[in-house]
């Protein structure tokens, strides 16, 4: 017998919820949503309404893939953050919340800094940091840098979906290498790198371990190469007045906190995240 798309959602809530996966409501939406090729807007207008055959088929095997445990941004190809709707593909982290406090400190940094605020999302990724300041500071442009040509080209797409083409750009960089002669004079430095320890990698979770790509995730022997890097290596990138911003693991901030201040940065301090995890690091280059 057909099923509304209510019913539909709340089977799909229900069978993610007893696989014990943490955002069962919202995943389950997003399935339907894709699978139903609705908006968010449409699938609660249309919740009484009864699905296709055809639709119910594709929440099937979207939901079987999700238990299987693929990641629902992969399933889907796109993901929210900070209020943007991103494209996401294998070759680019998935963007999370705790990263949020990253792109918040970087808007904070960007509207201080004023007119002309140059902003570089180093690592970018998928591009949601830079992004999501550009979409935020309308007088800031920004540049997204990353060493994968598979996150660049998602970084492009991303681009034009938030339709910032007037202010924001991509370039091919880097981070252990120093940066090339037109990546300097920034504002704002946001590095969101690899910072997982080697070792710990095969005992992640399998739907990071198994999907996410491993370049973005592997942060050397101590999880500090990045940091190491970044901090001696780009700060000639920042203008007077500049801040480096970091996202941090779990339990690094202080050891990060020690690396920007070897390499001379002042005015060093640490920022939570929503579960209280000390998650972004801040230094400054005053002189």
């Amino acid at each position: 017998m057909a099923s509304t798309y209510n019913n539909l959602y709340l089977d799909t809530r229900r069978r993610l919820k007893a696989a014990g996966i943490p955002g069962a409501q919202l995943e389950a939406r997003e399935i339907v949503c894709y699978a139903a090729d609705k908006s968010r807007e449409q699938f609660f207008r249309d919740m009484p309404l009864y699905a296709s055959d055809q639709v119910e088929e594709k929440v099937a095997q979207l939901t079987a893939r999700r238990l299987a445990g693929e990641p629902v941004a992969y399933i889907i190809g796109e993901w929210e953050f900070y209020g943007l709707p991103l494209d996401i593909s294998r070759e680019v982290l998935i963007p999370r919340m705790d990263t949020e406090v990253l792109a918040e400190q970087a808007i904070l940094r960007a509207r201080a800094a004023g007119e002309g605020c140059r902003v570089l999302d180093l690592c970018a990724g998928s591009g949601c940091v830079g992004l999501a300041v550009a979409a935020n500071v309308p007088e800031c442009r920004a540049v997204l840098a990353d060493n994968s040509e598979g996150a660049l080209r998602v970084c492009k797409q991303n681009i034009r979906r938030c339709d910032l083409n007037a202010r924001v750009t991509c370039v091919h960089a880097d981070a252990k290498l120093p940066p090339l002669p037109a990546l300097w004079d920034f504002d704002v430095i946001a590095c969101n790198p690899p910072y997982i320890p080697s070792a710990d990698i095969p005992g992640l979770e399998g739907s990071v371990r198994d999907y996410e790509p491993h370049a973005a995730l592997d942060g050397g022997e101590d999880g500090l190469d990045f940091y190491r890097a970044v901090a001696s290596k780009w700060k000639g990138a920042l203008r007077l007045g500049g801040t480096l911003l970091f996202e941090v693991g779990m339990g690094q901030a202080p050891e990060v906190e020690i690396i920007l201040g070897q390499n001379g940065f002042e005015d060093i301090r640490s920022y939570q995240d929503t579960q209280g995890i000390w998650r972004v690091v801040a230094g400054t280059i005053n002189e």
